[in-house]
């Protein structure tokens, strides 16, 4: 089964607490703080694998999780670090952020990896509290929180050389002549369900071809298969443009290729801009094969819209390699031209996403059902998990920390007063203005 789409989540490892411990030696009087930092949390990261051709294992495992940092240990023992998890997939595979729409990788040579979910960092333990006038800080850092996120899986086909044409013209015969590859080919239509790879070796030099299953019209509208179909010419170099110019199907030649090629603009310009050579199959169908008005009708139709058209009979092999060094030298063209860069509007903003201008910020408001006022935050979390509620100098800490980022006289704007309850996470706190 060919899956070339995916939805799936990922988490990356929670980072590891930092220890409270003092160190107990034996005729050591005032050991004092000894606690060891806890170690960072695995990342997710995605690797390109050239051995893989489908997104099917993301069709029955949905979830992934990277492993935690281990807390911190005494005599400043840090705790291990969480492994990264990596998951493979196929080249050509785009990972996409399903919230914001935006590209994270477009993961397209063999090795290639990014970093998509960083792990928490490690909590620091309480050997970094020591202060001259905090002497045993009976306290540690709590790891940093992981991250997770969906992300979309689409995969479009590495190939150098798209076939594109209504079904049953001719497409997956002529890849069986030009690469010996065996795509399932029968007289009916949409015989082609998936798309077929195939490697063309001409005068020493090679190209990948790929038989772009059938389009029909209304494809850029998901008619049919749509977008299924349509996807997998992004990547290529080179169309040709394989049309049955017998009318065997009791279709007009001429109209088919019009058709295909309104579909192929209304899915996207840079598509319908491709280099594109057209082959006119099923020559031998007609009574007087090149001589014929019907073809010399479509060949001169074509050429007068820009086109090169060249007569095949995919089966029978005839007119196939003519067509191929066509190709070849429409490929080489190609590559001589300097590689459009992607719009940076289209990628998503890694920078702003690993340093969050809000990671300080702290929130304030007032619950008028519970009567109490609320403090909100992501680094005020991280500082709350590591208060120890029964140490008066954890305490101050905290309430520092609140105090220097302007959330008391934010409350006190909203009506605080002494005596009113603050809370935090769940935790009630009453309020005594010092």
């Amino acid at each position: 089964m060919f899956v070339d789409r995916a939805r799936i989540y990922v988490k990356s490892g929670k980072g590891g607490n930092g220890a409270v411990t003092f160190r107990r030696d034996p005729y050591v009087p005032n050991g004092g703080p000894d606690g060891g930092d806890g170690g960072k949390g695995g990342s997710i990261v995605f690797l390109a694998d050239r051995n893989l051709r489908t997104l099917l294992d993301f069709k029955y495992r949905k979830k992934y999780e990277a492993e935690s940092g281990q807390n911190g240990m005494s005599r400043n023992k840090f705790g291990k670090d969480g492994k990264d998890l990596v998951i493979k997939v196929p080249c050509g595979t785009m990972v996409i952020d399903e919230e914001t729409g935006k590209i994270m990788k477009d993961l397209v040579e063999d090795g290639e990896s990014f970093v998509a979910v960083r792990g928490g960092k490690g909590g620091r333990g309480n050997v970094h509290f020591k202060s001259s006038i905090r002497q045993a800080p009976n306290f540690a850092e709590a790891g940093g929180e992981a991250r997770e996120r969906a992300v979309i899986l689409e995969l479009k086909l590495l190939a150098d050389v798209g076939l594109v044409g209504f079904p049953n013209v001719g497409k997956s015969s002529l890849l069986k002549e030009a690469t010996k590859a065996e795509p399932k080919i029968a007289n009916y239509h949409f015989t082609t369900i998936d798309p077929n790879l195939g490697v063309v070796s001409l005068y020493g030099e090679s190209f990948v071809m790929a038989d772009i299953a059938g389009i029909i019209e209304g494809a850029s509208e998901g008619a049919g298969m749509g977008f299924k179909f349509l996807k997998h010419i992004e990547r290529t170099k080179v169309l040709i443009h394989v049309v049955d110019v017998s009318g065997s199907e009791g279709r007009d030649p001429k109209e088919d290729f019009d058709k295909i090629n309104r579909e192929l603009a209304a899915y996207s310009d840079k598509v319908a801009n491709k280099p594109q050579i057209v082959a006119a199959n099923k020559i031998d169908e007609l009574e007087l094969m090149t001589e014929d008005p019907k073809y010399i009708e479509f060949r001169d139709y074509v050429n007068a819209k820009g086109f090169d058209c060249y007569p095949i009979a995919a089966p029978l092999g005839e007119g196939v390699k003519e067509l191929l060094s066509a190709a070849l030298i429409k490929l080489r063209e190609v590559e001589k031209e300097p590689v459009q860069e992607p719009d940076p509007a289209d990628y998503f903003d890694f920078e702003a996403d690993q340093n969050d201008p809000d990671w300080n910020k702290i929130n304030c408001g007032y619950d008028e059902e519970a009567g109490v006022y609320t403090l909100e935050g992501r680094q005020l979390t991280k500082i709350f998990n590591s208060t120890n509620f029964f140490d008066m100098g954890s305490l101050r800490y905290l309430y520092k920390y609140i105090e220097k980022n302007g959330a008391i006289e934010e409350l006190k704007e909203l009506g605080l007063k002494e005596g009113d309850i603050i809370s935090i996470n769940g935790y009630e706190m009453e309020f005594w203005d010092e």
